[in-house]
Parts: C-alpha cells; sequence; structure tokens
C-alpha cells in the first residue's frame, strides 16, 4: 500500500490548477460496463487511505463514466465535488503518463495522494518511479496528458 504524500511548492501548485482547466474535456479510464476504476470507490483512497470495493446501489454517472462507491455518503462527496476525488489522467497509469505519454491501465491496488490529489498506476515499479521526484513527474504528465486531449 502507498503512503500519502505531500508536495509543496510551485509545481504543484501548477499541477492542480491545470487539472481543473483538464477535468471537462479528459476521457475516464473504464472497464467493459463503462464503469470507472474497476468499480474502487474513489472517495475511499482520501477517506480511508486505501482501495475500497463500491457497490452498484451507490454509484453516480460523471464525465460519461459510472463511478461506484462503498456508501451513500461517498457518493455523495463526489457528487458535490467530483474534481477533488477523480484519479488524474482519467484514471490512466500516472506513472506511463509521464514517461510515456500513453493512456496505459490500472491495477486500484496502485495508488499515491500527492498534494490532494489521486494518482494511480498499474503496476509498483509504476508508482515507485513516479514517486521519484513527484513534482516533476506531474509537470511531465500533465503536459503529456494536455497532449493527447
Amino acid at each position: 500500500m502507498q503512503t500519502i504524500r505531500k508536495c509543496f511548492g510551485i509545481a504543484a501548485a501548477s499541477a492542480v490548477i491545470a487539472f481543473a482547466s483538464m477535468a471537462q474535456a479528459e476521457q475516464i479510464n473504464t472497464n467493459g460496463q463503462n464503469i470507472a476504476l474497476d468499480g474502487y470507490d474513489p472517495v475511499a483512497y482520501f477517506t480511508q487511505s486505501r482501495p475500497v470495493v463500491g457497490a452498484s446501489e451507490f454509484q453516480s454517472e460523471w464525465q460519461d463514466a459510472i463511478w461506484q462507491f462503498a456508501s451513500a455518503e461517498h457518493q455523495s462527496m463526489f457528487e458535490e465535488s467530483p474534481e477533488k476525488y477523480a484519479p488524474r489522467y482519467g484514471g490512466f497509469c500516472a506513472g506511463a503518463m509521464s514517461v510515456k505519454g500513453y493512456k496505459a491501465e490500472i491495477d486500484p491496488q496502485y495508488w499515491m495522494i500527492v498534494d490532494g490529489q489521486l494518482f494511480l498506476g498499474g503496476e509498483q515499479r509504476a508508482m515507485d518511479h513516479f514517486d521519484t521526484d513527484a513534482g516533476v513527474k506531474i509537470n511531465q504528465a500533465d503536459s503529456n496528458w494536455q497532449a493527447l486531449n
């Protein structure tokens, strides 16, 4: 399990601003049933510091994808502020986005929170890479993500 990291400084602040402007145009990584995060609850990463599988009775649609939650409370929190809880880069692998600039699949078990934003990875190695100098990697990934969208 990844630890929660905080990055401070201009790089992190600019990444948050860039994310807010990109959020409306991004594509969301979904499975065959159009469910984001393979049904994992995006709010749980923040409130429980771990991945938690959501339930079909607690779901919302946002950016043409279905998001599932572990509780009605988490569903409500997401609906009030989806940009706060949705993963960066549409839920694609942050490590691949920073290095190669492409949309790679993720495993919801590999994650980290940097400066209040959720980042997902496809494997531990991707998250370890992303965690090394995260501010620089976020800037690289933001540039690559913007070029794809």
